[in-house]
């Protein structure tokens, strides 16, 4: 006998767990079904981004940076260590500890919203009167029937065609977090976020990193400007990264991985190395969903097509995150999963793409929101630019990392605020303010205007919405 509920979500990563509490919190009676298992076997929610993504990287990245701070930095504050080993298993052990953690709080936060969790594989089985039937496959096989059914499903990393992911030589993003010892060579393909980052641990633990990119150009989502700041300083860090290069024969053996590939000049090339990270994108995630038992409609890249406000082709079923379309962000699937409960509440649920921020958890740090200098001089939109140095920021004085600006790009006639771009420490956090102040149509001189606390690192903002009228203070 199968069990109703109001909501039925498949997928517990950051779109469906909080697409679940949002709609329990709103009344529904609601299931969350997830098949994401951790070392024992046990439910392991968060999907993606708490499992092998987000939260595991960050805390890698974390690690290697206390490492490269004592080893290399430490000096200059009077502290002697002697000489610093890092134990990689510890690591990657406190990283599993990491996630663990969040994977044990989304599962209190379901039972403290009385959200019903299935641990398991959700797929359709067919439509019903008034919903959907809904397959559980786990330890225990169940049917649950649901009015409403949000598809949560996230996405896969995307391998090269003929080179799979064995996840010993040739890693995925999964792999590339259980690494167990420092390789020599690390070779990686694909200079994105996740090829940046990965490759930014490995570089600071002691490993020879080459990143190939195809593309000709650093960061080309990225303004222009910032991403050249960046370059500049992956380069000095010893990151290399070979932009333009065409990727040919890849052998994957007992010893490592052999690179063939063509670099921007035309030369042939050969790139021997320990592992190999293919970072190339991600693909939506709909196997094994049984989408066509319903007719759900997929697009060519498999992804759930959906309107602007997350609805299907099918009544009563909505998607949300990497599996629809739109930037493949935990944040973004977390506002569309907000968005859709509301909505099937019948309220008017937000998500307004203009304003969702981008991080690169590197060091330095890249964040930004809103549209690059080159979009705008596309689009022939007037604009005035204004930047400011951390280098001239006394909080990035103290704290001895001085990399990077923060740039500001304003409406030429109104002063609205169009874009900010952040290159330097801690941009992750600094990019809130210029969320808020773009959320509400701010102009470049309000943020000028509003006192920021002295020293930090925020002044940097305020100085670079000062430097849009060519009036900064302190540069």
């Amino acid at each position: 006998m199968s069990q109703a509920f109001d909501v039925v979500v498949i997928g517990a990563g950051p779109g469906g767990y909080i697409a679940a509490i949002r709609a329990a919190q709103l009344g529904f009676k609601v299931a969350c079904i997830d098949e994401w298992k951790n070392a024992t076997g046990g439910p392991a929610p968060g999907g993606t981004c708490t499992n092998v993504g987000c939260i595991p990287s960050k805390a890698l990245l974390q690690s290697s940076e206390h490492f490269e701070h004592a080893n290399h930095h430490f000096a200059d504050h009077g502290i002697s260590t002697g000489k610093v080993t890092m134990d990689v298993a510890k690591m990657v052990g406190r990283k599993d500890t990491v996630v663990k953690q969040n994977n044990d709080g989304i599962l209190y936060l379901f039972k403290k919203n009385k959200v019903s969790f299935f641990h398991g594989r959700g797929s359709f089985v067919k439509a019903v009167e008034g919903g959907y039937e809904i397959q559980v496959s786990g330890a225990k096989d169940e049917i649950l029937t649901g009015k409403q059914i949000v598809v949560a499903t996230g996405s896969n990393a995307r391998a090269l065609p003929g080179v799979p992911f064995d996840e010993v030589n040739v890693l995925s993003n999964d792999g590339a977090l259980r690494i167990g010892a420092v390789p020599k060579k690390l070779a990686l393909i694909g200079s994105g976020v996740i090829g940046l980052e990965m490759g930014s641990v490995w570089r600071r633990l002691g490993a020879d990193v080459t990143i190939l990119e195809g593309l000709p150009t650093f960061l080309g989502a990225v303004d222009e400007q910032i991403a050249k700041e960046a370059k500049k300083a992956f380069d000095k860090q010893g990151l290399k990264i070979e932009l333009g290069v065409t990727v040919g024969e890849i052998k994957n053996g007992k010893k490592g991985v052999s690179v063939a590939y063509t670099n921007a000049k035309g030369e042939a090339q050969t790139l021997d190395a320990d592992k190999l990270i293919v970072s190339i994108g991600r693909v939506p995630n709909t196997i094994g969903l049984n989408a066509e038992a319903v007719g759900l409609q997929l697009d060519e890249r498999g992804a759930i097509v959906v309107d602007d406000e997350c609805r299907t082709s099918l009544r009563g079923v909505w998607a949300v995150g990497d599996v629809v379309r739109g930037p493949m962000l935990a944040h973004k699937a977390e506002e569309e999963g907000v968005a859709v409960a509301e909505r099937i509440a019948g309220q008017h649920g937000h998500v307004n793409f203009n304003t969702i921020p981008w991080v690169i958890y590197t060091s330095p740090e890249i964040a930004w929101v809103g549209r690059t200098e080159q979009q705008l001089k596309a689009d022939g939109v007037a604009y005035k630019a204004g930047t400011f140095p951390f280098l001239a920021n006394g909080r990035a004085r103290a704290l001895g990392d001085t990399t990077g600006m923060v740039k500001f790009l304003a409406d030429a006639k109104t002063d609205e605020i169009l874009g900010v771009h952040i290159v330097g420490p801690m941009a992750s956090e600094l990019i809130a303010e210029a969320v808020v102040a773009m959320e509400f149509k701010a102009s470049a001189e309000d943020i000028a205007r509003i006192c920021h606390a002295h020293p930090s690192l925020s002044e940097a903002t305020k100085e670079a919405a000062l430097a849009v009228d060519k009036r900064t203070l302190n540069f």
